[in-house]
C-alpha cells in the first residue's frame, strides 16, 4: 500500500508509463478520473517521480490582494506598536484604509509576527470563604525521605488555613498516640483557639473506613481517639473525601516546600539534628511572604489580627 500521496500517484501512472497497461485498462480499477490519470501522466513525463509530491493550488495572483505599500504599513506599525489585528484594523480604518482584520491576521502570520499560543485549559474559580485564625487548621503526616541514622521518621504538619502559621514536629513512628500528643502541642502553641481540624482518612486520624467492627448503617462501632479528643474540647473534626488530597491542598502544598527547600538540600546526621533543622526551617517558613496573603508573612497575618 501507499505510504504517502506521491507513491498513491505513481502507483496507477507507472504501469501506464512503463507500456504495461494502457489508460482504459487502468481506469477500469482506478477509483480517480481519467483527467486525473492524463494529468498524473504528463507530470511524470516532464518531471520524473519528484514532480508527482502534491503542490499547493493556491492562486500565485491574485486581483484583490492587499497592496504591497498597506502591507509594509501593517509589518511597520506591528513593530512600532505590538498591536494585535484588531488595533492595527482600528487603527487603519482612522487612516481610510478598510481592511478586514482577519486579512490582517493572515498578513501578519505569513511575516511571522504572530506568536504561537498552546491551549488553554479551564480554570474554575472557586469561591472560598473568609476564615479567621483558627477557624480552620489542616493537620497532615510527611514521611521524612529515606532513613535518618538508620531509621525511618515521620513529620507531622498543622497549618492554619487564615494566616498559613504552621507548626512541625518529627515522631518516631505514625501512631494514634503521636498525633494526639502533636495536637496537644499545637494548641499550646497556636496563639488563638482552636475551633477545628481536618485530615486525611488515615488510621491515625479516623477508623471510619478500615474500622473492623462496624454496625449495620456502616458506621465504625468505637469512636476514633481523635474524635474523642476534639469532642472534649469543643472542636470539630473534619475529613477529606476518599482520594482527593487536594481537598487538604494548604497543608500538601506546604510539604511540597519542605521537600524542595529542606530535604532536597540537607543532611540530617542523627534524630536530634533531624528535630532541630526541621524547627529552623519551620521559623523561617513562618517568616516568609506568602502569595495568598498579599506579600504578608503568617507571623504578620498574626499579629494584624491580634492588633
Amino acid at each position: 500500500m501507499a505510504g504517502n500521496i506521491k507513491e498513491e500517484r505513481l502507483r496507477w501512472v507507472r504501469p501506464i508509463h512503463e507500456g504495461r497497461m494502457s489508460i482504459t485498462e487502468v481506469m477500469q480499477v482506478c477509483p480517480y478520473g481519467k483527467r486525473t490519470l492524463e494529468r498524473w501522466l504528463a507530470t511524470y513525463w516532464h518531471g520524473g517521480m519528484s514532480a508527482l509530491d502534491p503542490c499547493s493550488t493556491r492562486p500565485k495572483t491574485s486581483p484583490k490582494e492587499t497592496p504591497i505599500r498597506i502591507k509594509e504599513q501593517i509589518v511597520a506599525l506591528r513593530k512600532k506598536h505590538k498591536l494585535c489585528a484588531l488595533k492595527l484594523h482600528w487603527k487603519l480604518a482612522k487612516q481610510g484604509i478598510v481592511l478586514h482584520e482577519r486579512t490582517i491576521g493572515k498578513i501578519l502570520k505569513m511575516e511571522g509576527l504572530v506568536r504561537k499560543y498552546r491551549t488553554k485549559k479551564v480554570r474554575y474559580k472557586y469561591l472560598k470563604a473568609a476564615l479567621k485564625q483558627g477557624e480552620l487548621i489542616e493537620i497532615d503526616v510527611k514521611h521524612v525521605p529515606g532513613k535518618v541514622a538508620g531509621k525511618r521518621y515521620f513529620q507531622y504538619t498543622a497549618i492554619d488555613c487564615a494566616s498559613r502559621w504552621r507548626y512541625l514536629d518529627v515522631y518516631e513512628e505514625e501512631s494514634i498516640s503521636s498525633t494526639l500528643t502533636f495536637l496537644q502541642e499545637v494548641i499550646a502553641r497556636f496563639p488563638y483557639p482552636v475551633l477545628a481540624v481536618k485530615t486525611d482518612n488515615h488510621a491515625t486520624f479516623t477508623n471510619r473506613y478500615n474500622g473492623t467492627y462496624k454496625r449495620s448503617d456502616l458506621m465504625p462501632a468505637h469512636q476514633h481517639a481523635l474524635d474523642r479528643f476534639c469532642a472534649e474540647r469543643g472542636m470539630t473534626h473534619y475529613l477529606i473525601d476518599p482520594g482527593h488530597p487536594a481537598q487538604n491542598g494548604t497543608v500538601e502544598r506546604s510539604h511540597r516546600s519542605d521537600q524542595e527547600t529542606l530535604y532536597d538540600k540537607t543532611i540530617f546526621r542523627s534524630f536530634k539534628d533531624l528535630r532541630k533543622k526541621v524547627a529552623r526551617w519551620n521559623i523561617e517558613y513562618n517568616n516568609l511572604e506568602h502569595c495568598g496573603l498579599g506579600g504578608k508573612t503568617p507571623n504578620e497575618m498574626l499579629a494584624e489580627h491580634k492588633t
